[in-house]
């Protein structure tokens, strides 16, 4: 990235903080080649809050819209969500998420995450998975955020398509694409009986 000047570099800054909300400080100051009071000073200046702060809002009104699971259903941290539209979710990838050897994280909490925000997408009491296309692109690191965002690409009756891709920093790392199905808790029940 080129050097700017203060105020276009505090336009652009703004920018990238409303499409990438969980960049940190440093993570700015390596993007725009600054240092990390540059950074703070900037953000104070526009009146953005420090990555945690903004997490924490942005986790509060998502948590409050959750409909087809429980808070503790969710895997990672629900970010953003509006439901039958988009979700976002963070997980740290921590020590007891990653394979002894290779020290990379297991797939089955990066499906885990993209699953549960998929489901949380879907406006009913009780979503289930009806297919997934999936594909890791690169393994995960101890230590590394893992964004997750998803979007619903079609709705059919009680059928919804939708595209979810994890990330790390902007780099994809794994995508997919799921078929769910919206029930109320009387269908299941009537499933469960037959």
């Amino acid at each position: 990235m080129v050097r700017y000047g203060k105020d276009e570099r505090r336009r652009i800054l703004e920018e990238e903080l409303t499409r990438h909300p969980f960049f940190t400080d440093e993570e700015l100051a390596r993007r725009f080649k600054v240092s990390v009071s540059t950074i703070r000073l900037d953000r104070g200046v526009l009146g953005i809050p420090e990555v945690r702060e903004r997490t924490k809002v942005f986790a509060q009104e998502a948590y409050s819209t959750l409909k087809s699971l429980d808070d503790q259903e969710v895997i990672g941290e629900l970010q953003e969500l509006v439901i039958g539209e988009r979700a976002c979710s963070t997980m740290v990838i921590e020590e007891t998420m990653v394979l002894s050897k290779a020290r990379v994280a297991r797939g089955h909490y990066l499906f885990a995450q993209a699953n549960s925000l998929a489901i949380a997408l879907v406006d009913a009491p009780m979503a289930l998975t009806g297919s997934v296309e999936l594909k890791f692109i690169r393994p995960v690191q101890l230590g590394e955020l893992v964004v997750a965002e998803g979007r619903v690409a079609k709705r059919k009756g009680d059928k919804y398509w939708v595209d979810v891709v994890l990330m790390v920093n902007t780099e994809a790392i794994l995508r997919g694409n799921w078929v769910l199905f919206a029930k109320d808790r009387e269908d299941v029940r009537e499933t469960e009986m037959e």
